[in-house]
Order: structure tokens, then sequence, then C-alpha cells
């Protein structure tokens, strides 16, 4: 029996692009089969449902942006987490435009797989593990109101400031570094995850 004309990874890769090309939104089963000129049971052959190659893709995403990002943290490096967003946008432009232009629900509207739901538990718990591991080293303990500064400095300070570029399918230029950069030095303070405000003290 010869191999197959197309493999998992083949309806993956026509998933992405026409995610890239026309929003999650467009991604049917119809139209992946008709970019690879798959037959339907193919696709069926493979995936349960639409919702599950989406979420593969998805997670797939998360997953290859999450690397650098939790090695940023483990290395006590915050500002580098912080700069990580728009140094991964650069390398990977079209990926970061699915992850921070959609969210997740913009990719599965209905259940998840098993399998995929335990994959967005696990990912989910090690991103806030990483902001509580952040928000002790930064400010001393990782309560409400540290974790609230976490997250503004490592996630909506650098994800406001590469989208508008990422809607114009540009790589972001250095100024955004340096913005992170700043904002990350007046709540934090010096280098790496440092450890509290500006004037050394916890901000609590």
């Amino acid at each position: 029996m010869g191999r197959a004309q197309f493999d998992h990874a083949d309806f993956l890769a026509a998933a992405r692009a026409l995610s890239v090309e026309c929003g999650p939104a467009a991604v049917t089963v119809d139209a992946i089969v008709a970019r690879l000129q798959a037959p339907k049971g193919s696709f069926y052959h493979r995936f349960a449902s639409r919702d599950a190659l989406l979420g593969e893709v998805w997670l797939k995403t998360v997953l290859d942006f999450q690397q650098g990002f939790v090695a940023a943290i483990a290395a006590g490096d915050g500002l580098r987490a912080a700069l990580h967003v728009p140094a991964w946008s650069r390398l990977h432009l079209d990926d970061a435009r699915l992850l921070l232009l959609y969210s997740r629900h913009d990719f599965v509207g209905g259940d998840w797989p098993a399998t995929l739901k335990n994959g967005v538990t696990d990912q989910a718990k090690r991103f806030e593990e990483c902001l509580r591991t952040f928000a002790r080293d930064a400010f001393g303990r990782a309560g409400p109101g540290e974790l609230r500064r976490a997250t503004f400095v490592l996630v909506e300070v650098p994800t406001a400031a590469v989208k508008q570029h990422l809607r114009r399918r540009e790589k972001p230029p250095p100024v955004v570094d340096e913005m992170i950069t700043r904002t990350y030095r007046a709540i934090v303070g010096g280098g790496g995850a440092g450890r509290g405000g500006p004037d050394g003290d916890s901000t609590r």
C-alpha cells in the first residue's frame, strides 16, 4: 500500500494558512479540503471535527510562544520575558498575528476534545505559575495586587505595543522595545526581574 497523500501536518498547515489569510472563522472543513484538494473523508479520518483541528493549531501556536517566555522567567529575567512578545513576533509574524489578534474562542466555538482540554489546562497553569514566580521575585509576594502588576507589565503592555503593527502585518520596530522597557522599569525597577518598585520598596 502506498503512502497516504495527505498527513496530519498537511491539514494543520492548511488550517493555519487559511487562518492567517482570512481569520479563523474562514476555516471550514470544505475550505481545508479544497485547499489541499483532498477528499473530505481524509479529513475526518484524522480529526473528529473542525474544532479539533483549529484547537490543535491554536494550542501549538501558544506553546511555541510560551517556550521563550517560560525560559526568561525561569532565568529570573522579567524584562526579557516582557520583551519576548515583540522578539517572537518579529521571528514568527503570522503566528503572532494569530495569537495576539484573535482569542482562543475565535478558533474553537464548540466543545474541546479531551486531549486539547488537558493541553490548554496545562498551558494555562504553566503561564499562571510564571506570573506568580515573577510577582514574588519582583514585588516580594504574589498577592492580587502584585499579580495584577505582573500581568500588566508582562502581558498587557507588550501585547498592546505590538498589536497595531501586527494588524498591518509588519514587524514591531525597535521603539516598541523601548516603550516596553521604560514601562517595565517604571513599575518594577531596574533590569531583570527586579526586587520591589523603582525605589526598592515592595509596591503593594
